[in-house]
């Protein structure tokens, strides 16, 4: 079988046992603050594990996209150098959410397994929670005694609490789980040792293959288990590594699923794959990182400077370097690559082929970027080399490395590859101690503290009612206490609510809740896992009592307002640049609106005013907004609403309709497109590569930038007399602006010009330099360099140190020439640093030419004299 045979015959089977197949969510996880990525395929089903919405199907499968690349999931240092590690996989799943339990799922694996993957079962072992006393949880005998049907009790494995008990975090539900085990070791091996004794021990060839979670308890905060009043199954299993089982590979790598990659980058490299282990690991790395990549730019995450776009830049970044030290890439070629995981895997995952082109560029800059800053990098160790080697030292400081790493993305591994060709190594404690404390910084600024929800009741609403009304009555179900860098709030449960739950690019309604005149502020509402969660600074007096909620009007209306302009604003990208654009992110609050879209070149200042100018027609034609709930997704689709890629949608969707205007939202907005007022973009630019960013305002916002620009027009008119000709004036006055200027430059280069010539005659040798330390009296930095630059151009053997002080700061200027770099070993990058010590400063360059700056100008005659000291 091949993979895409293998990943059918799985969906397939499970459709026969009653099954709703469906499709993968997104790898990048929104509206949960304890996730960025997917790290499981559960991820898209925990709230209903956590009992916050219905089961829609009973019975679910499907293959999920998975990414682990931080936090307790990292398998990223085993990437590639192991047989069976990814950052980015497949994980198939069965579900039962309150149906089958254990029988069932251990019954069908077996038949999947054994009766049509046709595994051999003296291959197969099997594991099973062997207790925990402190849990009070027995063996779990039951999973014990299914197994039993199929396997001798030797192969049917007592696991422990780490290997054998799944729970999601700290708290939540958790429990049992049985895990299954292949031995895929030629018979030598096998005799040598019994595979049971290399379960779970991280033997390459023994290896698990699919786990089955039996969740029947909820883990409470202070650590106690509850049983769960519904019971459900929850099972992963590894695709590349079924894969590897199934044809009969050693490597996961060496499956269909990754070798159409390998053998392109082989062939790029110039290289043939199994014969050199560093180019095989290099490869390996490309062919997993460039999945990881490409699907997490499909489902909408950029590579960025935080959070999870961080995450992407690293591994991109990772890949590249792969490349760049091992398979000898010094241009771009990761982004060659995109169309052969296209052919691969596109059919699977349709996005894929919808958004190729958007991955192909955004690799592609991201590939130059990194291979200019490997570059600068690399330029910097030397300057480091050179002055470790001269002080004698053998070992690196650390935190230089660090800065290395933090400031230029430039990997340790690398820096400490380079320094060992030099015969020199890192100090990995002072490092690892300065990566620690950025961590620690990291954590203390988002850490949040979170108590037991506190039940009060079960009180069935209709949800949210905020569509409809900004008014309601509400009951608190449950609270809780949070503890975050900023202090302490409350989380708070409504049965019902007219407050808008942040998503969709849509900030979340603020607001009151009121009984018997004591109000209560709501500061903020957040969507966590499918609930709707109100933030407020305190607690209401009698949290069990029957509540007014009042959306705050005015910011609500505003929001509004921003959020039907970017529909319209859609629309209209879509017919002045083409059918091409899709939104790639958006922002609505109560002051403006942010809208991205996918697009390759700028966008000319006549398409932004036919843009804008467009979109206020839509507007003033008050268009009524045709709303539409509970739409089946295919005749949504068959509307032609546009859906946003990265977003996963259910089996009936929110239809918002504005004249030709058509698209999937669960957001709010307005009730006719009149009541935007005004809409006026006030920049346009370039996010990522082929991602760009359009900014701009409506209604009130609007109205206030028209009049605060007339007003200013106004002011800069009376200025020059009213002039009948506004335009004409301000020209005239540059025109007369760029003559004076020129007369200024023409009288610099005349003083520079004398100043020169007295420094040629204040010139003297030592030890073979011509040598020159001076501090001059000029306004402009620009003159010490030109007259650098002039004085290297008349005299040989030149070391020059020129400073002066201006605006009460230091600035210094070193130039050297060419043959004394390398007769007398000089570097005005190094010398400038060191002499800018005196006057409290700090700078840089090149070689030949290097620039500094300080905060004691007073220094300056000491630094001239160590000038004069080190010739």
């Amino acid at each position: 079988m091949n993979s895409k045979q293998i990943r059918q015959t799985f969906l397939d089977f499970f459709a026969s046992k009653s099954h709703a197949i469906v499709t993968s969510a997104p790898m990048v996880v929104k509206n949960d603050p304890t996730l960025m990525f997917t790290n499981a395929g559960m991820n898209q089903f925990k709230d209903i594990f956590l009992g916050n919405s219905p089961a829609r199907n009973p019975r679910v499968a499907d293959t999920q996209k998975c990414l682990r690349v931080s936090g307790k999931h990292n398998d990223l240092e085993e990437v590639g150098h192991d047989t069976y590690h990814h950052t980015m996989f497949e994980m198939l799943g069965n579900w039962s959410f309150g149906d089958y339990f254990k029988k069932e799922a251990i019954d069908w694996a077996w038949e999947l397994l054994v009766d049509i993957y046709k595994i051999p079962v003296d291959k197969l072992y099997v594991t099973v929670f062997e207790g925990d006393e402190k849990d009070g949880v027995p063996m779990d005998s039951e999973a014990y005694g299914f197994w039993s049907k199929y396997l001798p009790e030797e192969r049917i494995l007592k696991g422990n609490k780490k290997d054998n008990f799944w729970e999601m975090g700290d708290s939540g539900p958790c429990g049992p789980c049985s895990e299954i085990h292949v031995d895929i070791r030629n018979e030598d091996e096998k005799a040598k040792l019994n595979g049971r004794d290399l379960v779970n021990e991280g033997h390459p060839q023994v290896i698990e293959i699919w786990n089955l979670v039996f969740i029947q308890f909820n883990r409470k905060a202070n650590g106690q288990l509850e049983e769960l009043p519904a019971k459900h199954v929850d099972t992963g299993m590894g695709f590349e590594r079924l894969c590897m089982v199934i044809q009969g590979k050693q490597s996961n790598y060496d499956t269909d699923v990754f070798q159409d990659v390998i053998t392109r980058i082989a062939h790029l490299a110039g290289k043939k794959y199994g014969t050199d282990e560093k180019a095989d690991i290099a490869m390996r790395v490309i062919a997993d990182h460039l999945r990881a990549i490409s699907f997490a730019i499909t489902d909408g995450q950029l590579p960025s400077n935080n959070k999870a776009g961080y995450v992407i830049r690293r591994i991109l970044r990772r890949a590249v370097r792969y490349g760049y030290t091992f398979l000898g890439f010094r241009k771009p070629f990761i982004h060659q690559l995109v169309q052969v995981l296209a052919e691969k895997m596109g059919d699977a995952f349709p996005e894929l082929n919808k958004q190729q082109e958007l991955v192909v560029n955004v690799i592609r800059e991201e590939e130059d970027s990194f291979l200019r800053t490997l570059e600068t990098g690399i330029k910097m160790l030397d300057t480091i080399i050179e002055d470790t080697k001269k002080k004698k030292g053998l070992e690196v400081n650390g935190n230089v490395a660090f800065e290395l790493y933090d400031t230029f993305g430039f990997p340790l591994d690398l820096t400490e590859l380079i320094l060992r060709e030099q015969g020199l190594t890192v100090n990995r404690e002072e490092f690892e101690l300065a990566m620690e404390m950025q961590k620690n910084r990291s954590r203390s600024a988002t850490q949040l503290e979170t108590g037991d929800w506190i039940e009060l009741q079960q009180a069935l609403g209709e949800g949210f009612v905020g569509y409809d009304t900004l008014e309601a009555k509400i009951k608190i179900n449950r609270y809780r206490k949070v503890k975050g860098k900023k202090g302490e709030f409350f989380q708070l449960v409504f049965n019902t609510t007219p407050f808008y739950a942040e998503s969709g690019g849509q900030v979340g309604d603020s607001g009151t809740i009121e009984i018997n005149g004591n109000k209560v502020e709501i500061f903020d509402t957040v969507k966590e896992n499918n609930l709707t969660v109100h933030l407020a600074k305190e607690l209401p007096a009698n949290p069990a009592g029957i509540f007014t909620a009042l959306v705050n009007l005015q910011n609500r209306r505003l929001t509004e307002n921003n959020h039907t302009a970017t529909h319209l604003l859609d629309h209209a990208l879509r017919e002045v640049l083409g059918k091409h654009i899709e939104q790639k992110g958006s922002l609505v609050n109560p002051d403006s609106l942010r809208f991205d879209f996918n697009h390759f070149q700028k966008v000319t200042d006549e398409e932004l005013l036919l843009i804008q100018k467009r979109v206020n027609e839509l507007i003033r034609a008050n268009d009524q907004c045709d709303e539409r709930r509970e739409v089946p997704i295919a005749e949504a689709e068959s509307m032609g609403a546009i859906a946003l890629f990265g977003e996963k949608y259910g089996d009936q969707v929110r239809v918002i309709k504005f004249g030709d205007s058509v698209e999937l939202c669960g957001g709010t907005h307005v009730e006719s497109t009149g009541t935007i007022g005004q809409f006026i973009i006030l920049s346009e630019g370039s996010i990522s590569a082929g991602v760009r960013r359009i900014e701009a305002i409506t209604a009130s916002k609007a109205e206030e930038y028209i009049e605060r620009n007339l007003k200013t027009l106004k002011e800069i008119s009376s200025l020059f007399n009213n002039p009948a000709d506004l335009k004409g004036a301000v020209d005239d006055l540059f025109a007369k602006y760029q003559q004076l200027n020129k007369q200024a430059e023409a009288y610099e280069k005349e003083n520079a010009g004398k100043l020169k010539k007295e420094l040629l005659q204040q010139i003297e040798s030592i030890n073979g330099v011509n040598f020159l330390a001076r501090q001059l009296k000029v306004d402009n930095s620009a003159i010490l360099k030109d007259i650098a630059f002039q004085v290297k151009g008349e005299v040989d053997n030149l070391f020059l140190v020129l400073a002066a002080e201006i605006d009460g700061k230091a600035n210094i200027h070193v130039m050297i020439s060419d043959n004394l770099l390398k007769e007398k070993g000089l570097n005005a990058g190094t010398i400038v640093r060191e002499l800018a010590k005196a006057v409290n400063g700090s700078g840089g360059g090149q070689p030949f030419y290097a620039t500094a700056g300080g905060k004691e100008p007073a220094g300056i005659p000491q630094l001239l004299d160590n000038a004069r000291k080190l010739v």
